[in-house]
């Protein structure tokens, strides 16, 4: 639409075209951890993917407390969130699942405590751009983000762009891979006037030695059109490796001794499976120990989470799965039902894991 201002007109008003809308990079920035109300060290703290906050309000919780246990394997477990969610923090918690602490000192009463940061793009650490773009969160990178990347006067930009002839990558399968954790690198290169890559090296990364050398590699194998370019860029990651649960307690375990539900899985409207998509991202497995009665005509009520591991939200998400299922009529209904829900990736109607390739 066009906003056209009569030259008769008396008014000296000015218009100015629309400004893109301001925003912000928010990460959940992982803070000291106590045990027991002593510190421990905390170097395998993973941080949570960013996510993008439009505008700048300044509303949001500036921290979130999360308790845990450490295995004697130092994996974190029971991890549970202190108050109400706050926004953009769905990975807090898969993120501190795919932790881990010193194994063979178990711990118990575990904190550790969260800060929000929020900065604009200008300020906001090229790396942390980079990954923001390979697993967004909240739409796609926008354009001043991306100069922030890639240089405007690198002419791998100008149209037309080289386009691969030849697109050569490593064999992912065979590279070390850390389960709950996506590593990723960024290659640069230019190009020759026979579309080869030249000066390939590495720009930012997660710090895996071997992706690194096995995407300059498959770079450097790669071909493309357009001629000699400068400043060219490519990402390659790997995907994260199936993290198991721990193994669940028996079913029978919590059922309660008076209960009168039967032994048996029998439903009129199964339990429709979704798999919580936080942790689908991280390859994440869990479990949940749920509890509920059934009324007479079937409908499943007073649900609640027995126990849940790696972390609560495999028994929220539990708790949303069985909420739609129905059991057959019975004269009286039935009480003390203790049922599992496993969460296992490319198993029993969940989506697999991302294919890196």
């Amino acid at each position: 639409m066009s906003l056209v201002v009569p030259l008769n007109t008396a008014s000296s008003q000015s218009f100015s075209p629309p400004q893109p809308p301001s925003w912000q990079l928010v990460a959940w920035m992982p803070g000291e951890v106590r045990c027991g109300g002593t510190a421990i060290a905390a170097a395998g703290v993973r941080r949570p993917f960013t996510a993008i906050r439009w505008g700048t309000g300044h509303a949001t919780p500036a921290a979130a407390t999360y308790r845990f246990r450490i295995d004697a394997a130092g994996r974190p477990l029971s991890i549970r969130r202190e108050g109400m969610a706050a926004p953009w923090s769905e990975d807090v918690a898969p993120s501190l699942a795919a932790s881990r602490f010193a194994a063979g000192a178990p711990q118990a009463d575990c904190t550790i405590r969260y800060t929000l940061r929020a900065t604009p793009p200008e300020e906001t650490p090229v790396g942390d751009l980079i990954s923001y773009s390979l697993t967004p969160q909240s739409g796609k990178l926008p354009p001043d983000g991306w100069a922030r990347i890639q240089s405007p006067t690198a002419s791998c930009l100008a149209e037309p762009r080289p386009r691969p002839l030849v697109a050569a990558y490593p064999n992912f399968d065979t590279l070390p891979a850390t389960p709950g954790v996506k590593h990723w690198t960024m290659v640069a290169y230019d190009q020759d006037s026979r579309g080869r890559p030249i000066h390939v090296r590495t720009t930012q990364g997660t710090g895996s030695a071997a992706l690194d050398r096995a995407a300059v590699r498959a770079m450097r194998k790669s071909r493309f059109t357009g001629g000699a370019t400068t400043g060219c860029l490519y990402p390659y990651w790997r995907a994260p490796i199936t993290l198991a649960a721990p193994e669940p307690p028996a079913q029978d375990a919590l059922r309660p001794v008076d209960g009168n539900c039967p032994h048996s899985d029998d439903w009129t409207t199964p339990p429709t499976l979704r798999y919580p998509a936080a942790y689908q991202r991280r390859a994440i497995e869990g479990w949940a120990v749920v509890a509920f009665d059934v009324a007479s005509w079937g409908e499943l009520g007073n649900l609640r989470v027995l126990a849940s591991e790696p972390t609560a939200d495999f028994g929220e998400q539990a708790i949303h799965v069985l909420r739609s299922a129905r059991k057959p009529a019975s004269a009286t209904g039935r009480s003390g039902c203790v049922d599992r829900v496993i969460f296992k990736m490319g198993y029993g109607g969940f989506p697999p894991a991302e294919d890196p390739a």
